[in-house]
C-alpha cells in the first residue's frame, strides 16, 4: 500500500523496482516481472492455472489477476483464499471483466461467429467515466 509507481521504460530503472507490470519485455514471476509484450509470451489463464478453462492470451492486468486476484479478493472479503466465495468471485470476476480487458489488449476478436467473450463494456469507456464530464467547470483530473 505505500509503494512508489515509478513510469518508466528505462532499463536500468526497471532493474531497481521490485515489482514491473506491462514494460521491459519479461514474464518472470518468480522476479515479479509480468510483462506480456514479448513475441514468445503465449500464456493464457488455463496454461498457467490448469483448473480454469479460459484460453485467452493473457495481458499484463490478466497476469496480475492470475497470480494474485485470489489473495486480493480474500484480503478484501476476510474470506480464505481457497474458500468458496473467493473461488466463484475470482472466476466471475475473470470472466466478467478481466478476459475482456486481456483480449482487447491483445487485439483478439470478440467473435468470428460466437462471441468468444462478453463485452460489456470497453476499457476506453471505463477510463473515460474517470474523466470529467465536458461542461463540468472543476476540469482537474488530478486526483487530491
Amino acid at each position: 500500500q505505500d509503494a512508489e509507481v515509478v513510469r518508466t521504460r528505462d532499463p536500468q530503472r526497471l532493474a531497481q523496482c521490485d515489482v514491473v507490470v506491462d514494460v521491459g519485455g519479461e514474464y518472470d514471476p518468480e522476479r515479479h516481472r509480468y510483462d506480456h509484450h514479448q513475441r514468445s509470451f503465449t500464456q493464457s489463464m488455463r496454461s498457467l492455472r490448469p483448473d480454469k478453462p479460459w484460453t485467452t492470451k493473457l495481458s499484463s492486468a490478466g497476469l496480475v489477476y492470475c497470480h494474485f486476484g485470489s489473495q486480493i479478493l480474500a484480503g478484501l472479503l476476510g474470506q480464505p483464499e481457497d474458500g468458496p466465495i473467493v473461488k466463484v468471485l475470482y472466476d466471475k470476476l475473470y470472466e466478467n471483466f478481466v478476459q475482456e480487458i486481456d483480449a482487447i489488449d491483445n487485439g483478439i476478436a470478440q467473435a468470428e461467429g460466437e462471441p468468444r467473450y462478453a463485452l460489456t463494456t470497453t476499457l476506453s469507456a471505463r477510463v473515460g467515466h474517470l474523466n470529467p464530464r465536458w461542461n463540468d467547470p472543476d476540469q482537474d483530473t488530478e486526483v487530491g
